[in-house]
């Protein structure tokens, strides 16, 4: 082995773990900005992400050049793993309601609701990383709810926008609660509202249901 040889073999574990450390650095920002965001909104002091993180400043916007950034990295990072809960539960519950059931308990622990209104008004649909996540997560939630409705589990007269205005209405903490104890209110009215989507209906909805087409003109 030449001297070079050893260089080489030196060099490339410790880039692997410079650049393993960087990743874990990065996951690490977006989870801690993700729960600041959910405890303190949109304003969030850096300075408080990073502590949380157990990052320095500098580490902080190595990774994040500003805020704007850090939001939209938190903003795909919630719409993959909502995304992917859906599509897992879809392909792993065999029965369709509890599809549909596993989705919306475990979307509301991603605390879509309230990240869900702060980080509509932050991210540009116009960017291309951005649509493609939302149409991923799109196409997973109206599978879970055509199913439900194709095997007659889940009452005709509601569309996928009906499915997310409520689960973002009732897993948005109350004002001035913050989030102490609120996942025991979630749950229970998430399960009541769930219990409100069974086939057959006890009611007539007034109004027409909400798709998401309709969701996307209320927010122009």
């Amino acid at each position: 082995m030449t001297d070079l040889d050893a260089m080489d073999a030196t060099v490339k574990p410790r880039t692997a773990r410079l650049r393993a450390d960087a990743s874990r650095n990065r996951e690490r920002i977006v989870a801690a900005a993700t729960e600041a965001l959910v405890e303190f909104g949109p304003d969030v002091p850096l300075d408080e992400v990073a502590r949380r993180a157990g990052v320095g400043n500098a580490t902080l916007y190595r990774h994040f050049s500003d805020r704007g950034e850090l939001i939209r990295q938190v903003t795909l990072s919630v719409m993959a793993r909502t995304a992917q809960r859906a599509e897992d539960a879809l392909a792993e519950e065999p029965d369709a309601f509890s599809a549909l059931y596993r989705f919306v308990f475990e979307a509301a622990e991603e605390r879509i609701g309230a990240l869900c209104p702060m980080l509509s008004e932050a991210f540009d649909r116009e960017d291309p990383e951005v649509a493609g996540q939302v149409q991923r997560m799109e196409r997973a939630i109206i599978a879970i709810v055509d199913r439900a409705q194709r095997t007659g589990q889940l009452r005709p007269d509601i569309a996928v926008g009906d499915l997310m205005v409520a689960l973002t209405q009732l897993t948005r903490p109350l004002p001035g609660t913050g989030c102490v104890g609120f996942d025991r209110f979630v749950h229970r009215h998430l399960q009541l509202f769930l219990d409100g989507l069974r086939a057959p209906a006890r009611s007539v909805l007034v109004g027409t249901a909400a798709t998401l087409e309709d969701l996307k003109a209320g927010r122009k």
